[in-house]
């Protein structure tokens, strides 16, 4: 068993990483963004849970409206970027399938354990 606390303090953090996925929490501050026209996991799969805040996903320049309680699917090579638009952090849970960065936060090369 794998167990942690998040505390979700503004910024990127991969968590652990168990069967070919890996968990990570990201935490946007107002008016802030992740991401950009040029971001996009090459090797992953990333489902996005929002657990506070609102934001917009803009994937593939389509945009989808986030709030908690939202879950947003990344495929692969998916082009993304993520906002928040609210007054207070966006805050996520990611899953990257299979993981996608080492234990410092940087991107994995596409098809790297």
């Amino acid at each position: 068993m794998k167990s942690r606390h998040l505390r979700m303090g503004i910024g990127f953090l991969p968590l652990f990483e168990a069967n070919g996925v890996q968990a990570a929490q990201m935490v946007i501050a107002p008016g802030g963004k992740e991401g950009g026209p040029d971001n996009r996991h090459r090797g992953a799969d990333q489902w996005l849970y929002v657990a506070e805040g609102t934001g917009v996903a803009i994937v593939e320049g389509t945009r989808r409206a986030l709030r908690a309680g939202s879950l947003l699917l990344i495929e692969r090579g998916e082009r993304h970027e993520i906002r928040a638009t609210g007054r207070t952090p966006l805050k996520t849970v990611n899953f990257y399938a299979p993981p996608a960065y080492t234990a410092d936060g940087d991107e994995r090369p596409a098809g790297r354990p």
